[in-house]
């Protein structure tokens, strides 16, 4: 607890002293404590994770994906936690509580608390809180450590030393859950410390305790009343012990009925067997033992299993060999605690290994490291014959135990080889679906799937703990600061940047069955209908067109969409009819009433195609009246047209076929309604002192589209009176990055024309850029006598341009409209050009206005919009997985949703007016120690250490890492034993230095603390 300067006789500060609040801006993510139960309804299984202040519900998905479902903090540390189980002869029918597990959860606040979780809600409320102690850490105060009867009739607290209470649960206390507090020892005078200190007692230091489920083939009253296993390490003793305490429910008290000790390594933990009454899983250095205890009076070990030979060398156990004690002389005995104690606090230094981490088939996957011990286990959830556990050694290999009973009563143990290797746990979790959760304190945690005796990966669980450096930039000079973190101990080791986003809301998220999708749009029945009607799903080779409603149904045969091909585009053309575009053909479908309620009276749809002469068709784009497809070989834009012949009777024609010298790599044409052109013209008029977007006089937006190619550029066609679809203006792409090297990869992935402060042509590029053109600005000194080099001038429409200067606005009129043979396109203007990720850039509209926001897709999601306190363009990340698809899904249960296809899964989400950080993650290889930006090359500096296999020497350096990537352009290596300490960067003259401390002392690095840092080393599985 903190202590006030007036409590230590300092003199009071004055009344206006400054205060200072400290703010959250990322809740620690480290995983300290996992549970699992009946949480939210009596038949869900749901996951519980304490993470220091906060605890999380969270699921599995069939993928194999941990999902977040919701989080919040609680008063105080959390030291334990654990699930009560529902007991209708224990707990009161109360109706929030009725069937469900309840979490409970231990902290140094002095409190034992119940919680059990709100459907209507979506939280934790408390149920009841048991004063325990005072709050703080006090060695001798309960609250240090938990345990829950498997039956949910009792929860046991411990302390660090001396004493432990059993808390009865019992029906009649209502909503309190338990009505009395059992202590033991009583303490004498009130004083906890002051415990008598005999063989029947607890005095000494609590290493691990538990219930221990009795034979319900004895007796009901003997049944009923419950034993405790206790390990003990007395004061002044070598080795520890194991004592069973057994709870009286007839005088509420508690006795010690046996002890059991042992003269090898030392006791560390202890565990019940489920599902075998009467078994206790006693873990020692080395080994396992089976114990027992069905007759508590007389524990005796029946089984062995030893964890430093072959598996096939287990031998069965005798209770006179188990209890033997340890036969050294005074001398002797220090060595045997030395070694002790170096083996339990050292462990971590021996687990490195000549052999292949990954190469558990061979003969040394039958063996488990000679200094290993468990450190972390977790039991099947599911009932069978033989009671299954899966454990982590301290070397991070995982295995599985199982505990079985022949035919003749004897009981057996059984050990498999290495079934996966990858870093110390600091828990574990054996979920159902054969899920294990594997969670660890310094790098990020792993789900596996257990399936036919192996582990196979399925996906990571972010933990950016420790962070041991933090460097806090506005990288993109826009006013929104990220911060570049160094996280991680040894191999995970990393670079996050953690920034501001968006969150949302999902609403649904399908099984993982859509694999294979190439594309997916929504689309309208008519042009002014508020919702979608359709949901179209490309797949490699086949095509689904779903219903949007109550429920998505299969409509593909009532619309006439071609099943069983792969849609390359698709879209409305005019009211009731849609366009589907595949590899051979162009097919107009007008759906059926099946379909849709405005579709016609008919059993089938009607249906029209248009097939290129033996080409392939790559891309399309359907627009209003306009549809434009091209093929690679030979480079041919076709754009067509539709015209009704009679009811509901059209027909696709060929408008005009232009022949490029470049690839398309992409087409869109705009979704805005020719009815909107007059409020698009160019006359720029003032609301509210700001001018408003425009698009160029001579282009009609209905009759036009943008393509990029693999010049590469991006180019603007639109239909010229009497000459037809012509170039209009060209955006050349040729960038170099910040040290003059050409940037490669600039083919356009995704274009749109899109309205935000002004008229932009947006195209997202196959390396991760986003680039955003624009029609070039005149200078108005040069305006008098200027003619367009691209353009000749004449007395035709013209458009208004903007020039910005550092007092006013001024405005220039030039000519737009080719009329001369020979002249060539406006070369538009590159503004802007920005890395987002390091994959192909999609981008989807939210809606068909040109003023819609955008999401752009790459590595991560983002939101494309206008900043609203200024014109500037907004990137904002969105709070979701990597996806491959995007579409925007309106309806009128979800006006606002949007469907994203990730993880072979359609998720339906909205965007929530609310900031979350967003965390994105770059290996390093090592400890990350500082972290610098370098603001002229625009990289960060990161100096790490790397621990060599003898975990003694050290090797460090300092390297140039690419904060958009994470690549590592250079690195400056230290000569071995110089250990780096800090660095700073500094400008002398016109050269900026780096100037950085070192240390040449040999060992473990010291810790501000004074302390040797721990070595964590461990292998990615």
């Amino acid at each position: 607890m903190a202590v006030s300067e007036e409590e230590l006789g300092a003199e009071p500060k004055p009344t206006n002293s400054v205060h200072y609040l400290a703010k959250t801006v990322l809740k620690g993510s480290a995983i300290l404590h996992a549970a699992h139960g009946r949480i939210r309804s009596p038949t869900t299984f749901d996951i519980v994770l304490g993470k220091e202040t906060s605890i999380e519900l969270v699921e599995i998905g069939e993928d194999g994906i941990l999902q977040s479902v919701c989080e919040q903090t609680v008063f105080g540390i959390i030291k334990d936690l654990s699930v009560l189980r529902w007991n209708d002869k224990c707990r009161a029918v109360v109706s929030q509580t009725h069937g469900k597990d309840l979490l409970v959860v231990l902290s140094d606040s002095g409190k034992l608390t119940f919680l059990t979780f709100s459907i209507k809600m979506h939280r934790f409320f408390p149920v009841a809180h048991i004063h325990l102690s005072q709050p703080g850490n006090s060695r001798y105060q309960l609250g240090r450590m938990l345990a829950v009867d498997p039956n949910g009739c009792f929860v046991a607290v411990a302390a660090y030393e001396n004493q432990l209470a059993v808390l009865p649960v019992s029906a009649s206390a209502g909503n309190n859950i338990v009505d009395k507090k059992i202590l033991y020892p009583a303490p004498l005078g009130g004083d906890p410390s002051s415990t008598r200190d005999s063989q029947d007692s607890i005095s000494g230091t609590i290493w691990s305790f538990c219930f221990a489920s009795r034979d319900f083939t004895r007796s009901a009253n003997e049944a009923c009343d419950p034993i405790l296993a206790v390990i003990i390490h007395r004061k002044k003793k070598i080795l520890n012990e194991l004592l069973l305490l057994e709870f009286s429910s007839r005088d509420s008290s508690i006795h010690v009925v046996s002890q059991y000790k042992d003269g090898s390594p030392l006791f560390l933990a202890v565990d019940e067997v489920p599902h075998l009454p009467g078994l206790l899983l006693l873990f020692k250095i080395g080994e396992v033992l089976l114990l027992d205890i069905r007759d508590p009076y007389h524990a005796n070990c029946v089984y062995r299993a030893n964890l430093c030979v072959p598996i096939s060398s287990e031998t069965k156990d005798v209770s006179n060999e188990c209890c033997r004690t340890l036969e050294v002389d005074d001398e002797g005995i220090f060595s045997v605690a030395a070694c002790a104690l170096l083996e339990l606090s050292d462990s971590g230094m021996d687990i490195s290994k000549e052999d292949d981490p990954m190469s558990i088939d061979g003969e040394s996957s039958k063996f488990i490291s000679n200094s290993s011990f468990i450190c972390t286990w977790d039991w099947d959830p599911e009932k069978s014959a033989n009671s299954k556990m899966i454990f982590c050694t301290d070397a991070g290999e995982l295995y599985m135990l199982s505990v079985s009973c022949d035919v003749q009563g004897y009981f057996k143990v059984a050990i498999t080889s290495c079934l996966y290797d990858g870093l110390h746990c600091k828990k574990l979790l054996w979920v159902k679906g054969g899920f294990i959760a594997s969670f660890v304190e310094m790098g990020d945690g792993l789900i596996l799937k257990l399936d036919e005796g192996r582990l196979f990966y399925q996906s990571s669980v972010q933990n950016i703990c420790p962070i041991l450096d933090v460097s806090v930039v506005d990288y993109h000079n826009e006013e929104q600061y990220q911060i570049f973190a160094a996280c991680g101990v040894g191999s995970e080791g990393s670079l996050r940047i953690i920034r501001s986003g968006i969150n949302i809301e999902k609403l649904l998220r399908t099984a993982p069955i859509y694999e294979g999708v190439t594309g997916i749009w929504s689309l309208r029945m008519k042009k002014g209908d508020p919702f979608h009607a359709f949901l179209v799903i490309s797949f490699v080779e086949e095509t689904r067109v779903l219903s949007i409603g109550v429920s998505f149904c299969d409509v593909t045969d009532s619309v006439g969409f071609f099943p069983d091909s792969c849609t390359v585009a698709c879209g409305l053309v005019e009211d009731r009819v849609l366009v589907q575009i595949c590899r051979h053909e162009v097919r107009i479908c007008v759906p059926t009433v099946t379909a849709h309620s405005e579709g016609i009276p008919s059993s089938y749809p009607i249906c029209k195609s248009w097939k290129p002469e033996d080409l392939t068709i790559n891309l399309g784009a359907v627009g209003n009246n306009l549809i434009v497809v091209a093929t690679s070989n030979p480079c041919i834009l076709f754009i067509l047209g539709t015209r009704l012949l009679s009811f509901c009777n059209y027909e696709i024609f060929e408008i005009q076929k232009i022949k490029l010298q470049a690839e398309v790599s992409c087409i869109s044409i705009p979704q805005e309604d020719c009815s909107a052109q007059q409020t698009l013209q160019s006359t720029i008029t003032y609301a509210g002192g700001s001018p408003q977007a425009f698009l160029p006089n001579g282009i009609e937006i209905c009759k036009t589209f943008v393509i990029g190619t693999h010049k590469p550029s991006v180019e603007l066609l639109s239909l010229v009176p009497r000459e037809g679809f012509k170039v209009l203006a060209v955006g050349k792409i040729s960038l170099t990055n910040a040290m003059g090297t050409a940037i490669s990869w600039c083919i356009p992935q995704d274009v749109r024309i899109v309205i935000l402060d002004q008229f932009y042509i947006v195209s997202g590029l196959r390396n991760g850029m986003l680039l955003w053109f624009q029609w070039p600005v005149i200078s108005s000194s040069s305006s008098s006598d200027y003619v367009s080099p691209n353009w000749t001038a004449t007395d035709l429409p013209s458009m208004v341009l903007p020039l910005v200067t550092e007092n006013m606005q001024q405005y220039v009129t030039v000519n737009v409209n080719e009329t001369s043979e020979g002249s060539s396109p406006v070369q538009l203007q590159l503004v802007a050009a920005r890395r987002i990720g390091v994959t192909p850039v999609f981008l989807a509209p939210l809606s068909e206005s040109l003023y819609a926001d955008i999401i752009a897709l790459c590595d991560r999601p983002w939101l494309l919009q206008t900043a609203r306190q200024s014109q500037r363009i907004a990137y904002t990340s969105i709070s979701f997985q990597s996806a491959s698809h995007v579409t925007p899904i309106c309806s009128a249960d979800c006006p606002k949703g949007i469907l994203f296809v990730a993880e072979n899964c359609l998720h339906l989400v909205e965007l929530v007016h609310m900031k979350r950080l967003n965390v994105q993650k770059f290996d390093l290889g090592g400890t990350p120690r500082r972290i610098l930006f370098h603001s002229e090359s625009r990289t960060l500096l990161v100096m790490r250490t790397e621990s060599s296999n003898d975990f003694i020497s050290m090797s460090s350096d300092i390297c140039r890492v690419d904060p958009v990537s994470g690549f590592m352009n250079s690195c400056f290596k230290f000569d071995p034993g110089e250990t780096p300490k800090c660095m700073q960067l500094t400008k002398v003259g016109n050269e900026q230095l780096l100037v950085v401390g070192t240390s040449l002392s040999t060992g473990r690095i010291i810790m501000a603390s004074g302390e040797a840092e721990r070595n964590y080393l461990g292998h990615a599985g």
